[in-house]
């Protein structure tokens, strides 16, 4: 019985987690966009705007895959920040963390959740810190250059922060939930690569490259994607 309650605790307590940083990316988001020249579109336009790409970003997250030359099973490769970053490049940054939210809402009554809602976090987290730097680069100033600063920055503090988060929360915080050793955890990690002995390491070598790997390619897909497809398609 005091295991169960201490359990519930531990359970509460990372939601509460959960909601405080997605309210402080909220507020960042907002707050940057006072200083942003945003186009004006209509509430019921970016609502809809906001619905197709956060619809589309779950099913792209639910086609995850994992890389296991890389990195442990858990830990899965997905493209669902593309539509999230075009939405972001047409509406705003407070609309990126909306549409990662509305994402992660979206994958978990369609498909659940394996981790204990870890993985959820980590993801909306995650997407967070590649989309929002992205966002806010891209409208201080549009133009490909712009973009392409806000893309390259936004790989670099997912890369970075996103890899040191997983190192400093998200890992201890899923053998908790999950009761897995952390020492078993490392294992999966030395099973792919003989070097990875340590949460520092598993990070450095599993974690980063997963990142930057991800960053690179939502990147590489928003520069072709947006002002062929996206633009138009939301300016209709």
């Amino acid at each position: 019985m005091v295991k169960l309650i201490e359990q519930f605790k531990e359970n509460i307590a990372f939601v509460l987690v959960c909601v405080a940083i997605a309210a402080v990316l909220s507020v960042g988001a907002k707050l940057a966009e006072k200083k942003l020249a945003l186009r004006s579109v209509s509430p019921a336009r970016r609502l809809c705007i906001l619905a197709v790409c956060g619809a589309i970003a779950a099913v792209l997250h639910i086609f995850d895959f994992p890389l296991p030359f890389l990195a442990p099973g858990f830990y899965k490769l997905d493209f669902s920040e593309v539509p999230v970053m075009l939405c972001g490049f047409y509406l705003g940054p407070s609309a990126t963390v909306l549409c990662e939210a509305l994402k992660i809402l979206l994958k978990l009554v369609l498909k659940g959740t394996s981790t204990a809602f870890v993985g959820d976090f980590a993801n909306f987290f995650v997407g967070c810190s590649l989309v929002l730097p992205a966002t806010v680069i891209y409208h201080g100033k549009k133009s490909r250059k712009s973009a392409l600063i806000g893309l390259f920055s936004g790989t670099i503090v997912l890369t970075v922060f996103g890899s040191a988060f997983n190192g400093i929360y998200l890992i201890p915080k899923f053998s908790d939930l999950y009761g897995i050793p952390l020492e078993a955890i490392i294992g999966m990690g030395t099973a792919i690569n003989g070097s990875i002995d340590s949460i520092t390491t598993l990070v450095l070598l599993s974690v980063a490259p997963l990142n930057l790997l991800k960053g690179i390619i939502v990147s590489l897909l928003t520069v072709l994607l947006y002002k062929k497809v996206a633009r138009p398609l939301f300016e209709k």
